[in-house]
Formats: C-alpha cells, sequence, structure tokens
C-alpha cells in the first residue's frame, strides 16, 4: 500500500491504517533524529511525538501530500525545538553506515579512530548545513524535498549542503593532519 493509499484509508476513519506509516518511516525517522541530537533515547521520544503530531493534523493536511517530507518536517522542528530548549549540538556516529573502502585493509581500531575523526568533523559543520547533508545524504532526500522540510528553496538547499561539504572536508582535513 502507498502512502496516499493509507493517507486516504485514515482520512476514511480507517486509523489503524495509520500503523503502516509509522512501520514505514519509524526507524528512518528515529535515525536521522537521532543524528540531530546525539542521543538515541531522546530520538525515539522525539520520533513519537512527530508520529503523535502527525496523527492528530493529517486530517488537516491536503491530499497531494508528500507524507515523507512531511514528517521529516515535523521531526526536524522537533528537533529544532529540542535543540532550543538544550542549547545542545552534537552528532550520533553514523551507525550502521559503512566506511569509505579506500581499497587497504583496515583494523577495527583504525575504522574507529577513522568515524571518531569523521564525527568530529561533523561537529565542526554549521547545524543547518549539517542537517541539511544528513538529510541528503543519509536519507536520500532530493534538495526539493529538504527544502520542503527545512523551508527553504532548493538553491538554498543546494547550497548549504555544498558549503557543509566544504566545512566538513577542511575540519576532516584539519583532524586527519593532527592525527598523523
Amino acid at each position: 500500500m502507498d502512502d496516499s493509499q493509507v493517507i486516504a484509508r485514515v482520512r476514511e476513519g480507517q486509523t489503524d491504517a495509520f500503523e503502516h506509516i509509522v512501520d514505514r518511516y519509524q526507524l528512518p525517522i528515529v535515525r536521522y533524529l537521532a543524528r540531530l541530537t546525539g542521543n538515541n533515547e531522546t530520538a525515539r521520544d522525539l520520533a513519537q511525538d512527530t508520529f503523535l503530531q502527525a496523527y492528530k493534523s493529517i486530517l488537516k493536511t491536503s491530499s497531494e501530500l508528500s507524507l515523507k517530507a512531511w514528517l521529516y518536517k515535523i521531526a526536524t522542528n522537533n528537533a529544532r525545538q529540542f535543540h532550543r530548549r538544550r542549547r545542545l549540538v552534537t552528532f550520533v556516529p553514523l551507525e550502521g553506515r559503512a566506511i569509505a573502502d579506500t581499497g587497504a585493509d583496515h583494523s577495527p581500531s583504525e575504522r574507529t579512530v577513522e568515524r571518531m575523526t569523521i564525527e568530529q568533523a561533523l561537529l565542526k559543520v554549521d547545524h543547518e548545513r549539517r542537517e541539511c547533508m544528513v538529510l541528503h545524504y543519509v536519507e536520500g532526500l532530493k534538495y526539493r524535498e529538504i527544502g520542503e522540510i527545512v523551508g527553504a528553496s532548493e538553491d538554498a538547499i543546494r547550497k548549504r549542503v555544498a558549503r557543509g561539504n566544504d566545512e566538513f572536508r577542511n575540519a576532516y582535513q584539519s583532524l586527519e593532519g593532527a592525527r598523523r
């Protein structure tokens, strides 16, 4: 069943159909929120809030709703609200993501050091740019979808990702140089 069918069923009063939405998007939303908040428990709580808000608001939405973008927008707003309350900006390790293989065999300790270097470099990227980078590279969203989520134009998102890439590259090279 695709998103539009699920939304139609929810609007027809079949509230149990919302379970399909949760099943489909819970893990990606939790992963995304974990990367923005730096805490898996907080991410799960914010994801629960996200789905609760979506459930309460789904009847008020347009029939042309891009469900995925809408859910990420709610999640992004929840993460921003969390950061405003906490004034805490951290980044979670890219769990479950393989580090790019450079052709050489790396020991577990080398991979751990590499992962830590990546995390530290990502922490140095401006929060808005990091948000866009995670949505694009990790969650696989298109610039248009990210623009809908964060409330910016497609061109602005493209620039944020490009500038974020530059910030990350410079931070990573600086950390790599200091490590050697």
